[in-house]
């Protein structure tokens, strides 16, 4: 029977031991309606509670491919977008805590792309000129923008393959919120650092010249990650000179200084692989975020395998951090008594063009 949605203003006092036996107790009520959904980088207090871990793109397939009524995503928004648009019309996908954000997914938005479309069109047509490409670490309106114009989404994961995807179609690449993975996989296929040029949103034509435009392969968003531009070369150089035996693994959301000096780079799953797969008695300097570097460092330790986070200083998603036991309490026990907290459903004609072009990227990848 439906009641009153709860406030979470119950919530907010909780001790965060209290908060855990009510997510419990919760779970129990709601059984196999409810799936619990975790990005690797997701605080251990909640993650212990996942039903699915993983990267965006796999928790989205994976809970669209589950019973549940209810996709509880402790992640961040993007992602519970990503869920919505890829799952089935009677399934709700729920974000705990709506400020659960992205810093990089916020430098680009619609109205800025669409503007930079149109600067574009005053040196080419860049229908016919540029594939543009998002990140999937980005927001919905942008996938659907890729889907409007015959563009594509991309993860850490495939983006060499989704750019060969779309030099394919087209000669250039609009790449967008993340200049690091861009340029990362732009220089991965042959493309000389020169020919990725950065488009600056706030100045006039990107800042850039015509002829720069023109000569360019890949324009790349003046975007990036906050936790991954905290590491940088002389923090491997420290660890190189300290351990000469030891391995570098970065993000590439990592800028180009850093990917270049890493013995591997790759998404968070490839991380997860890489050292995992690595003979007992490895030595790991990590540049990611901090929560999954902590778990994987407690996971690999009976093998004697030693993993350290690359950053001198404490580095974690603090948006992702916004969802904490609390809010999955409150969230909970909502849906336990009948009513949906904090839903994200994407305009109907907007998830219809994203889900193109994320149906684009599974096809190619």
């Amino acid at each position: 029977m439906q009641t009153a949605p709860i406030d979470f203003a119950a919530f907010n006092a909780l001790s965060d031991r209290d908060a855990q036996a009510r997510i419990s107790a919760a779970r129990e009520r709601l059984g196999s309606r409810a799936v619990i959904l975790c990005h690797h980088y997701q605080r251990a207090d909640v993650y212990a509670h996942a039903d699915l871990t993983g990267d965006s793109l796999k928790l989205s397939r994976l809970a669209s491919q589950s019973d549940a009524e209810f996709i509880v995503f402790c992640g961040v928004h993007f992602m519970a977008e990503v869920a919505d648009i890829l799952s089935r019309p009677e399934q709700i996908s729920i974000l705990p805590d709506l400020a659960a954000g992205c810093s990089m997914a916020d430098m680009a938005n619609r109205a800025k792309v669409e503007r930079c479309w149109r600067e574009l069109s005053t040196v080419f047509d860049p229908d016919a000129t540029i594939t543009p490409v998002t990140y999937i670490n980005s927001s919905a309106d942008l996938k659907a923008f890729c889907g409007e114009h015959g563009g594509i989404v991309c993860t850490s994961s495939n983006a060499p393959k989704i750019l060969d995807w779309s030099f394919a179609r087209r000669e250039k690449v609009l790449f967008f919120p993340d200049q690091h993975l861009g340029r990362w996989s732009g220089y991965k296929m042959g493309i000389p650092l020169e020919r990725m040029v950065l488009w600056n949103p706030d100045l006039p034509l990107g800042g850039l010249t015509p002829e720069e435009i023109r000569e360019a392969k890949i324009i790349l968003w003046h975007g990036y990650c906050s936790v991954h531009q905290m590491f940088n070369p002389g923090q491997i150089k420290r660890f190189r000179e300290k351990h000469p035996d030891g391995k570098v693994i970065s993000h590439p959301e990592c800028s180009f200084e850093v990917c270049a000096q890493s013995d591997a780079v790759g998404s968070t799953e490839t991380i997860i692989r890489v050292v995992k797969e690595s003979p007992p008695g490895t030595r790991w300097l990590v540049g990611t975020e901090l929560n999954l570097v902590e778990r994987l460092a407690e996971e690999v330790k009976a093998e004697s395998k030693i993993v350290q986070f690359m950053a001198d200083m404490v580095c974690m998603c603090s948006t992702m951090q916004r969802i904490d036991p609390q809010h999955l309490a409150w969230t909970l026990e909502n849906l336990a008594a009948g009513n949906v907290v904090n839903p994200i459903k994407v305009p109907e004609h907007e998830a219809k063009l994203a889900k193109i072009a994320l149906e684009r990227m599974l096809d190619a990848s």
